[in-house]
């Protein structure tokens, strides 16, 4: 009998920007709106928010970077259509360039489908440690009813043979070739239902239910359930007799995340011993997964602090904006070198992993280490990569009040020292008003640019949030 497989530790990560439902309203000339939704930033998608919550599960389960075999990763919005999605998201972590796994797509089952990939490399010994992450950044159609509802987030747990207080117990899928809500081939936004009932009485409940039920036969102490508009994940929950359902804590907080929600429902339930029933659905498939604690999952309650951070109001038209469906006319200024270009193939490993070359006469740390050969104190040509600490100081800024599009202002630009001794000038997240010579800053991945259809992507200064309960300068 194959062993199943355990969690080690669990992570999570959202946008910081939240778009009203009252302002989406109002932009449309219709009243009323409830909640709001988590949205992504210009230098934010999938792919950061995949970054920042498997560097969070990673640390809780004590797990370093280049023990790791393979990520296993969901999104139904990679960010290249065609291209390197997976290897940017493992080089971001840090991971070993033999690491495996796979990328997930296609639809909101895909974070189910990475985190079942996991456990079966797991259990069949292809990985001792495996990574799953379940990411979005959906985009609705302007104007649409799904419009309100459409979040951002991530859900990240690492899988090993042994060691960790949960287990994945047992699964059941149901497949039907149901067409819900899609995105054609050719086509930006994800469309909205065609018809509501018809999916709520023929293609949602009927399949939801069927799995909910097998899972609900066993004890069940709280339930990750899908909640397509807001109702029915309450209406299942009501007719599985579930009492504590997490995934509306996540849903409530930052809208429906996609191919994350389900794994983020899961995440935020481990909280304590017991059962979890969690359920998916997308894309035809409806899966049920039970996982089983005995204790409390590290990094459960920061997945929590991070799913409930209250995050910042923005309104309509930047949201707009960094979704692309809003955009300036007249030239952009493209980049001076191409992401295809020769700089950037031999610069990938350096920009992503953030490494800086350490002197080995003298130990200073050089960066860039392409600009610089050699080392800046002593000469010293012996230089060997290191990964840089992720947390430091602000050692001077400033804030550009003017940029040419598609850069926009104000853009703050800071010289960081870091705790590792090195020092580095970066771009900050934000606008600035929260910068002062000396605030505590982490290096967080951002996306740079999106040129030619490539995102570049790199890293940013980030003033730590009051209350934060986590370093990620541990993670290097």
């Amino acid at each position: 009998m194959t062993t199943p497989p355990c969690i080690l530790g669990v992570g999570a990560a959202a946008p910081d920007w939240r778009l009203p439902a009252t302002a989406v309203a109002a932009a449309w000339g219709r009243r009323g709106g409830k909640g709001h939704a988590a949205v992504c930033a210009p230098d934010e998608d999938a792919l950061t928010l995949a970054t920042a919550a498997g560097i969070d599960a990673l640390a809780a389960a004590g797990v370093l970077p280049a023990d790791v075999d393979a990520v296993f990763w969901g999104c139904t919005r990679p960010p290249f259509a065609e291209g390197p999605s997976h290897a940017v998201l493992a080089t971001a972590l840090g991971l070993s360039s033999h690491a495996a796994g796979l990328l997930a797509s296609g639809s909101p089952h895909a974070g189910l489908e990475a985190l079942l990939a996991a456990a079966d490399a797991v259990a069949a010994g292809s990985a001792r440690v495996a990574l799953a992450i379940a990411s979005d950044a959906l985009t609705p159609a302007p104007g649409t009813a799904y419009e309100p509802r459409c979040g951002a987030g991530a859900a990240a747990l690492v899988l090993a043979a042994t060691g960790g207080p949960a287990t994945i117990a047992a699964r059941v899928t149901r497949s039907h070739p149901l067409l819900d809500r899609y995105r054609g081939d050719a086509e930006a936004a994800t469309r909205d239902l065609y018809d509501a009932r018809l999916f709520r009485e023929e293609m949602f409940l009927p399949a939801v239910q069927e799995v909910a039920g097998h899972l609900g036969t066993l004890d069940v102490r709280a339930w990750s359930l899908p909640d397509p508009d807001g109702r029915l994940g309450a209406l299942v929950a009501k007719r599985v007799g579930a009492s504590t359902v997490t995934s509306a804590t996540a849903t409530g907080a930052l809208g429906d995340t996609g191919a994350a929600a389900a794994v983020l429902g899961g995440v935020l339930a481990l909280d304590a011993a017991g059962s979890v029933a969690v359920v998916g659905q997308g894309g035809g498939r409806t899966t049920g997964v039970l996982l089983t604690a005995e204790a409390a999952v590290p990094g459960a309650p920061t997945a929590a602090h991070r799913v409930a951070a209250p995050g910042r109001d923005v309104d309509y038209a930047a949201v707009l904006r960094a979704r692309g469906q809003l955009r300036p006319g007249g030239e952009t200024i493209p980049m001076g070198v191409p992401p295809e270009s020769a700089l950037f193939a031999r610069g990938a490993d350096e920009m992503l992993q953030l490494l800086g070359a350490r002197c080995s006469e003298c130990g200073t740390v050089s960066t860039p280490p392409s600009i610089h050969p050699t080392c800046i104190a002593c000469g010293g040509p012996k230089l060997e990569p290191v990964a840089l600490a992720r947390h430091g100081t602000v050692h001077t800024f400033v804030v550009n009040q003017t940029m040419p599009a598609p850069f926009v202002a104000p853009l703050p630009i800071a010289v960081v020292d870091l705790d590792d001794g090195a020092r580095v000038m970066l771009q900050c997240v934000g606008d600035g008003t929260d910068l002062a010579i000396g605030t505590d800053v982490d290096l967080v991945l951002r996306r740079y640019a999106h040129e030619r259809g490539v995102p570049v992507y790199g890293y940013k200064a980030r003033s730590r949030p009051a209350g934060d309960p986590t370093d990620t300068s541990a993670h290097r």
